[in-house]
């Protein structure tokens, strides 16, 4: 027993040894760390911040993009995806699932709400159950879905079944100046929304916001701490942009090509409408079109035929060439030329106007009524000379793009090496230039010899402040010709339309009076030769109105329509049916002035009591006057206005007979002719407002007694086509509705 003892005390020592050693090292540690703050060179106060600091995102806004006047064109809207949890560690409490548990269920509930079979689900879900994920989506069915769909699929509480949300780019007004507008996609990267077309392209950086963050001092589970610190960077939304176009005409537009496309069936169909005086593009479309939310249609047209595409303009070049001679004061148009053909050189072949063989020997003038070609080779060749042409060609900017902002701009380009091809250029074959340019150089003949740039992005705006970025004044790119020159020009081609003779008789428009020129233009084949037949061209018409002040220029170009017959003057047809209505909608939308009022006749009214109701009918009809009859007998028994009245032509004259009285359908009358029938009748009228009757208390053809209330609404024609605008816009917003309820 002595022997162990002196054992355990060494060993006892060597244990203290060892402990104090330790507990030594354990105090310098501590120190060491207290006073230093550092482990393992890392400070650990930046290490306890890391791990109990959380970091969100606050999502950005992209800009609204606007028509000029505040109408919302494009705009973010809140939308969701649709996934499946399928990971059962999601479950905590067996009797409130979290995880997807009756996969068969699921699929059989979900594609009766999504446009998905209910064997596709299934399968989704299976097969991520079987790969062990965590979640699962369901491809484009299980996106951009609405909050109605998301509340219909909340309902049927299915485990497992949540959403993300997200935001969509939403377009209320469906294909609509689509190909200006744009869309976006999201990138697969970066997760951002970016523009892929349009103004959503080239205006990208100044729509796509900056999203902002908010950090914040969380427990392990990542709750926030009561008196945690929290550090925000608000989100910067993007910038609104106000696009020149306007709804109204670009609905203007966008109903006519839609009609015009249905009925004739044509390859393409490109339509732009200008404010003449500043370049503005109200208006811009095309067919075929897509819609920018589904994407539908957009395999068949991806570019901006205005803009993205250059090709013969055909007759219409003849303005700018007929300006430049004007110009010059090398035009004479009483001067005659014999038409049919020309040859430019003893080499060259001879070009033919449009029907072969001319007119004979007619006057210039009636070369340009009949756009003959041949007119236009001796301007270009024997009275202006090639070189003082080519001048005006850049003058009017046909070798350089217009600046216009819109992505993927050509350029026109100009053929002119040899003498046959600066004749073609005169009157618009061989050369190729854009729509664009088009519009741009159409803006000196009508703005009185100021070109204008062409413009689609009226101003931009800082979305959270509202306060304006930048905003575009209309520019002067030059000055090709003088205001005189600008003015005859335009008497020129007002004739024209106006001339028996001219090609574009089509395009008379009741009250204005309409400078412009026709085009037919070849399609080269793939052979490189022109395709024949009287359909494969692109026929177009480039107009302003109203003449003597245009307030408005349309380009219209219709490319391979179906039509009957042999004539290539069969294309105004379509043509027509786009610009005609568009040009004279808009000018009565934008409440501009007809050109010519003809005076109206004015009669002194006759006693037409005790006479025939027939004869009486007959004889003031034919001096264009209305007459209203009221009951069924043969002979006049009472007239307003009174005998000796002096009345105007169209004016409502109205007759009461002997036989049982009968009202009147009084819609469109104003108080005025409304009161005529109050007093033959003895009705007592009550009015309800301004302008013109929109609505009446007694019925058409029902019977009326004198002592009966006669009491009509009237409305102003503002009012009345606020009320159709409004009434049109809230038919489109349920239409979009309706599809978009059909896609979810």
């Amino acid at each position: 027993m002595n022997k162990k003892q002196p054992n355990m005390n060494v060993g006892a020592a060597i244990l203290f040894v060892i402990f104090g050693l330790l507990f030594f090292v354990l105090v310098v540690r501590y120190f060491s760390i207290q006073i230093t703050g550092e482990v393992a060179g890392q400070q650990l106060a930046a290490k306890a911040q890391q791990k109990y600091s959380r970091e969100g995102i606050l999502p950005s806004t992209r800009g609204i993009i606007f028509d000029r006047n505040g109408e919302v064109v494009a705009e973010d809207t809140t939308s969701y995806t649709l996934i499946a949890i399928l990971d059962k560690k999601m479950t905590t409490d067996p009797k409130k699932p979290k995880h997807v548990v009756n996969p068969e269920k699921t699929a059989q509930e979900l594609s009766k709400i999504i446009k998905m079979d209910e064997s596709e689900i299934y399968e989704i879900l299976t097969k991520g159950i079987k790969k062990g994920r965590f979640q699962v989506e369901f491809g484009k069915a299980g996106k951009d879905i609405s909050h109605e769909t998301k509340n219909k699929i909340e309902d049927l509480k299915l485990p497992g079944i949540t959403f993300i949300r997200d935001s969509k780019r939403f377009y209320p007004n469906g294909i609509f100046a689509s190909h200006v507008v744009g869309y976006v996609d999201r990138n697969q990267e970066t997760n951002k929304e970016v523009g892929k077309m349009g103004v959503e392209k080239s205006l990208n950086k100044e729509l796509t916001g900056e999203n902002g963050k908010i950090t914040y001092e969380s427990d392990l589970w990542g709750y926030i701490l009561p008196n945690g610190k929290e550090k925000v960077t608000p989100a910067k939304n993007g910038n609104d942009v106000y696009l020149t176009i306007d709804k109204k005409i670009q609905t203007f537009l966008e109903d006519a090509m839609e009609k015009v496309a249905k009925d004739y069936k044509p390859k393409k169909i490109i339509g732009i409408v200008a404010d003449a005086k500043t370049g503005e593009i109200l208006a811009m479309g095309q067919r075929p079109s897509f819609h920018p939310k589904t994407r539908e249609g957009i395999t068949k047209g991806w570019h901006n035929e205005a803009i993205e595409t250059s090709f013969e303009p055909g007759s219409t070049m003849k303005i700018f060439t007929l300006a430049a001679a004007v110009e010059e004061k090398v035009f004479n148009p009483d001067e005659y030329y014999e038409s049919g053909s020309y040859r430019v050189t003893e080499k060259d072949k001879a070009i033919h106007d449009h029907n072969g063989s001319g007119w004979g020997s007619i006057t210039y003038l009636e070369g340009v009524q009949r756009s003959s070609n041949v007119a236009f080779a001796k301007i270009a060749n024997e009275k202006l000379g090639f070189d003082k042409l080519r001048e005006y060609l850049t003058k009017f900017g046909f070798d350089k793009p217009t600046g216009i902002d819109l992505p993927n701009e050509a350029t026109g380009k100009i053929q002119y090496h040899y003498p046959i091809e600066k004749i073609t250029t005169a009157y618009g074959q061989g050369t190729a230039i854009t729509p664009i340019q088009q519009i741009q150089a159409a803006t000196a003949i009508a703005n009185n010899g100021k070109m204008m740039k062409p413009q689609i992005v009226k101003k931009i705006v800082n979305h959270d402040t509202g306060e304006t970025i930048k905003e575009m004044e209309p520019e002067v790119v030059s000055t090709p010709i003088s205001a005189d020159t600008a003015e005859k020009v335009r008497d020129y081609l007002e004739t024209v339309v106006t001339s028996p003779k001219g090609t574009g008789t089509r395009y008379q428009i009741e009250g204005y009076s309409v400078a412009g020129k026709t085009g037919t233009a070849n399609i080269p084949g793939p052979d490189g030769k022109y395709l024949r037949g009287a359909n494969n061209y692109i026929f177009s018409f480039l107009g302003m109105a109203p003449k003597e002040n245009p307030r408005l220029i349309v380009y219209v170009a219709v490319q391979q329509p179906q039509l009957e017959g042999a004539d290539t003057g069969i294309g105004a047809i379509p043509v027509s049916a786009v610009f005609n209505p568009v040009m004279q909608n808009s000018l009565h939308y934008l409440n501009i002035k007809p050109s010519t009022v003809d005076k109206a006749n004015v009669y002194e009214l006759p006693n037409l009591v005790g006479k025939q109701v027939e004869k009486t009918v007959k004889s003031l009809k034919d001096k264009d006057i209305e007459v209203v009859v009221l009951g069924k007998g043969e002979k006049v028994i009472g007239q307003q206005p009174e005998p000796g009245t002096a009345i105007l032509e169209g004016e409502k004259v109205v007759i009461q007979t002997n036989g049982e009285l009968t009202a009147p359908d009084m819609s469109g009358w104003s108080l005025r002719d409304v009161m005529k029938v109050a007093n033959l009748t003895g009705m007592k009228l009550h009015s309800k407002g301004k302008g013109y009757v929109v609505q009446q208390n007694v019925k058409p053809e029902s019977q009326i007694r004198k002592g009966d209330y006669l009491i009509v609404e009237l409305k102003t024609p503002e009012e009345q086509w606020q009320e159709e605008l409004n009434s049109n816009d809230e038919q489109e917003s349920e239409e979009e509705n309706t599809k978009e309820k059909v896609q979810d």
